[in-house]
């Protein structure tokens, strides 16, 4: 049933990094139950805007819709809140003490509660009550600045820096630390997860070259961000790419050997940053000659650190991916599966969430007796 197995975990319904956060959590075995705001007339709770056996994010949840407008609602929510050891929320500062599900009530009903916060500016700060989205809190962090080709604007990567690792992975680690905190003092507390700040800590390598004096903030002529010829992705005959990150000795060797350019001295100089744009070149112009598959096919089972760029039709097709199962299928739907892999406590299968046209069972399954159920969803408050 996964490592955390037995870890209860209320979510607020949000979007972005925090419904990540929760999947990681959830696919590791807690038990989650995502509450939906239940929606005004002719809308939909945010949960039933995707057909859910896509709807990866939110997979291995139970789902229920509560007015949080109702006294009825909001003590139900607290009382779901009493028995878990985790909520998580991902509102603009101050919502949730307003909806009357704020840290200081939730505690006062559970001391020993982890309390999940995920902005993209914080709880607190000039911006706290900013609107914004990962491109924004990437920005500030000095990591959209360092993105993109020599010469050429900041180029965005995705979503995955922000709200996937500073945001998401960075909720998942703050709870869980939470969590064991919690289980040794019996007290609970906030935890404060901002995507400005995860985004700045994924920045930690880069701020130590620039520290040491190796790290320019000219783009595109570092080591890490495709100014090196040996650290770089190159096009191949068919239109397809490489990527190259041959950097240890050892490796720019084999990367030199498989291309046939051993043998031509101006590769010998390795660190020589003034001569990477023209040795790139020679580089380019030599990986030109074949296709994506051909240059695999070179570099099978060598250590030059070549790999093809694959799309996302190709990568759970790859024999690497397949053979550790790194997509799965669920209902039909290619997705990631469960990550990271723990020998003795592996995690299920990953599920679609539980409907919200299940109230019944989810809350009886959290403690709710029949009669409960049926006056809740009598006065509308489910």
């Amino acid at each position: 049933m996964g490592p955390l197995h037995g870890v209860k975990i209320v979510e607020l319904a949000a979007l972005g990094p925090a419904p990540m956060g929760v999947m990681l959590l959830a696919d590791l075995g807690a038990d989650v139950l995502r509450i939906e705001r239940k929606p005004r007339a002719g809308s939909r709770p945010t949960a039933d805007l995707f057909d859910p056996k896509i709807d990866i994010l939110n997979r291995n949840r139970s789902v229920i819709a509560l007015d949080l407008k109702q006294p009825e609602a909001i003590e139900a929510a607290l009382r779901l809140i009493a028995t878990a050891d985790v909520l998580v929320e991902g509102f603009r500062p101050g919502v949730t003490e307003r909806l009357g599900l704020g840290p200081e009530v939730c505690l006062a009903r559970n001391p020993r509660l982890v309390y999940g916060r995920m902005t993209g500016w914080g709880q607190s700060g000039t911006l706290a009550q900013t609107a914004g989205h990962d491109i924004n809190y990437l920005s500030l962090s000095g990591a959209l600045h360092a993105i993109g080709e020599k010469g050429g604007k900041p180029i965005v990567p995705l979503n995955l820096v922000a709200d996937c690792g500073g945001g998401a992975m960075l909720l998942a680690m703050g709870v869980l630390a939470g969590v064991i905190e919690a289980r040794r003092t019996g007290q609970g507390q906030v935890v404060d997860v901002a995507m400005t700040d995860g985004a700045a800590t994924l920045m930690t390598m880069m701020y130590t070259l620039k520290a040491m004096g190796q790290w320019s903030s000219e783009r595109g002529s570092n080591l890490l961000d495709g100014g090196a010829h040996f650290y770089d992705t190159y096009q191949c005959r068919d239109g397809k790419w490489l990527s190259v990150g041959a950097i240890e000795p050892q490796f720019y060797a084999l990367l030199l050997e498989k291309t046939a350019l051993h043998d031509d001295p101006a590769f010998h100089a390795q660190w020589d940053r003034s001569q990477w744009p023209t040795l790139k070149a020679k580089l380019a112009a030599v990986l030109l000659t074949r296709s994506r598959d051909e240059w695999c096919a070179v570099f099978a089972g060598s250590d030059a650190c070549v790999a093809p760029v694959l799309d996302m039709d190709e990568a759970p097709l790859h024999p690497h991916n397949q053979s550790r199962q790194t997509f799965i299928a669920v209902e039909g739907v290619t997705q990631p599966a469960p990550v990271p892999r723990f020998s003795r406590t592996p995690a299920a299968a990953p599920t679609a969430p539980r409907p919200a046209s299940q109230e019944g069972a989810v809350l009886s399954d959290w403690g709710f007796s029949a009669a409960e159920i049926a006056a809740l969803v009598g006065c509308g408050a489910v």
